[in-house]
């Protein structure tokens, strides 16, 4: 059956079609659809893990049970899972094990441009690149049966554009597959008198795939009526060069980005007059091809940075665009800002009132960190929050333990902050940090987490006790807040700064957004007692707007928070009346 699917949903179909019976992931934007899709097939258990490196080792334990698995994760997650990624390529696999990681060119939601071909190479892992969503589905069957036949774990390349853009797929059958697990010390048990003997294994099975790679069918030579200019590429460049150039000059598309051919790389080279490779960020291809000794080109014509498109690659040819026309008008940027009703919106407003150095995370309440509320001093990754304001208040030898927090998302808490709570509580420091508990994980599209009580198919599941947790780690002083109160956050959070011991602030209130959450009534301005100061502005709400000097309400935006109201001094801003 042929049907249009998104690069992730043809994933997913991908697994069930390729017999995966175990998914274990981490919400990653762009990552994060393959696993809700996954989910929906009765075959596959599929879950939310606390992290990708917890996701990865459960679908490792899967795959060695005789059960083929999977996990999946956006580019920075692969830092997180990277300690059992480069060990179980020694130890490779008893049933075909998948990793999926979705890279992020241009940043779209991401904190870096980091480019996860060089983990493929530097763990030793096979690594395949689909360029649309029938390669999606095509190379995930594919990659367990090249897992079970190279005895290692594969991984499968998506990025952005790949992910979230749709295109036709033809659906098959699934196929079932079962292994027997047999115990096997010398395989599996990675001290270093046996990982010593399961590096060799490793190379030779590289030199293996890298035969495989020379008449693999995924890496085709499609010829061209002119070759004054050869192509090499993959995934989404591949298709910016189609829609540019159709078939005028000859490509050599690369499925399995690593380990590349070799042979098949230099009889293409020698095909061609010009050699030029077409690939996002680092030049991964083109050092390859400079290793073989090609004469080749890439970097010199595009950039390290951001995306490619159709029109970048006609620019770099000889057309203007690729439509024939560039836009003329300056488009004024669209900054994304926290939601009408955003519970993190008046925690953050009194953190910037108080002038706090505020250590943050990742999350949507990142989006603290932009104008008008500007509360956040950092941001740098999952848990980073808590383990820098350790470090900070440490090296400041208590000069900024008053002036100093940590902000936190419920998720990202689980994720990886609680080892750093657990530092600050072994090691004395005299921090405060604060989880923003809005009962789901928000960012990437409002999954659920080990505090909200559901598991991934919404099922009733075990839920943490952030407060009760907190103190088992050995932090004495918990506190509850809600964000609405804006006096409330106020004075809890003065209060905390100003005790001699570490201490979290839980600020709960559920997402704004989340179905079950019940507005109250909007509010409305009363322009006679409007006196145009502005201070229902100062905490960037999109509901609120200045029309004809004086403040007014957007009723269709507005969920009847009341922290803008709290801000007017001249009690101008009141609920709507029935």
């Amino acid at each position: 059956m042929k049907k249009l699917m998104l690069g992730n949903e043809a994933l997913a179909r991908g697994l069930y079609e390729g017999g995966c019976s175990f998914v274990s992931s981490y919400p990653g934007t762009p990552s994060t659809e393959i696993t809700e899709f996954a989910a929906k097939y009765e075959d596959i258990y599929a879950e939310w893990a606390p992290n990708e490196k917890v996701a990865m080792e459960s679908a490792f334990g899967a795959c060695l049970s005789g059960k083929r698995s999977f996990c999946g994760m956006k580019h920075v997650g692969l830092n997180v899972a990277a300690d059992p990624l480069f060990t179980i390529s020694y130890t490779g696999v008893n049933a075909g094990m998948v990793i999926a990681v979705a890279d992020d060119p241009a940043m779209h939601s991401s904190q870096n441009e980091q480019d996860s071909r060089h983990y493929a190479k530097a763990s030793k892992m096979p690594m395949l690149e689909p360029s649309d969503s029938m390669e999606a589905l095509e190379m995930t069957k594919l990659a367990f049966e090249l897992s079970e036949k190279f005895d290692t774990p594969f991984l499968l390349k998506m990025c952005t554009r790949i992910a979230h853009s749709q295109s036709v797929v033809e659906t098959g059958e699934r196929v079932e597959v079962s292994k027997t697990y047999e115990k096997n010390p010398q395989k599996y048990i990675m001290m270093p008198g046996n990982a010593k003997l399961r590096h060799p294994i490793v190379e030779e099975r590289t030199r293996a795939l890298v035969e495989y790679a020379e008449t693999a069918t995924i890496n085709r030579v499609e010829k061209g009526e002119d070759s004054s200019i050869g192509f090499i590429t993959s995934s989404t460049s591949y298709q910016y060069l189609k829609e540019v150039f159709g078939d005028k000059y000859p490509v050599l598309k690369l499925g399995m980005i690593y380990p590349m051919p070799e042979k098949l790389l230099k009889d293409f080279a020698n095909s061609v007059d010009r050699l030029v490779v077409v690939e996002e960020l680092d030049g991964f291809i083109e050092d390859h091809c400079n290793n073989l000794g090609l004469n080749v080109e890439g970097k010199e014509i595009f950039s390290l940075i951001d995306e490619l498109s159709q029109n970048k690659v006609a620019e770099k040819f000889g057309f203007e665009t690729l439509c024939g026309a560039k836009l003329e008008d300056n488009i004024p940027n669209r900054p994304p800002v926290m939601c009408a009703g955003c519970p993190h919106r008046g925690l953050f407003y009194t953190l910037a009132k108080n002038k706090l150095t505020v250590m943050g995370d990742i999350g949507c309440y990142t989006l603290g960190a932009v104008p008008p509320l500007a509360a956040i001093d950092t941001t740098i990754c999952m848990g980073a929050s808590i383990s820098g304001l350790h470090g900070f208040n440490k090296a400041n030898g208590g000069e900024s333990d008053s002036k100093t927090v940590a902000v936190i998302g419920d998720s990202t808490f689980m994720h990886s902050g609680m080892t750093g709570l657990v530092n600050i509580a072994y090691n004395s420091s005299n921090s405060t940090v604060i989880i923003l508990d809005n009962s789901i994980t928000g960012m990437t599209g409002h999954q659920q987490n080990p505090t909200t009580g559901f598991n991934l198919k919404g099922d009733p599941a075990s839920k943490i006790d952030l407060e009760a947790l907190c103190k088992a780690v050995g932090i004495a002083r918990v506190r509850v807040v809600d964000p609405y109160n804006l006096a409330e956050c106020d004075k809890v959070i003065k209060e905390e700064l100003a005790v001699s011991e570490p201490s979290v602030i839980i600020s709960r209130r559920p997402c704004a957004l989340l179905k079950y959450v019940k507005y109250s009534k909007p509010l409305v301005v009363d322009p006679d007692k409007c006196k145009s100061c502005k201070m229902c502005m100062k905490i960037g709400c999109p509901a609120i707007s200045m029309k004809n000097g004086k403040a007014v309400v957007d009723n269709t935006l507005c969920t009847g928070c009341g922290v803008c109201g709290q801000l007017c001094k001249f009690d101008a801003l009141k609920a709507e009346e029935d």
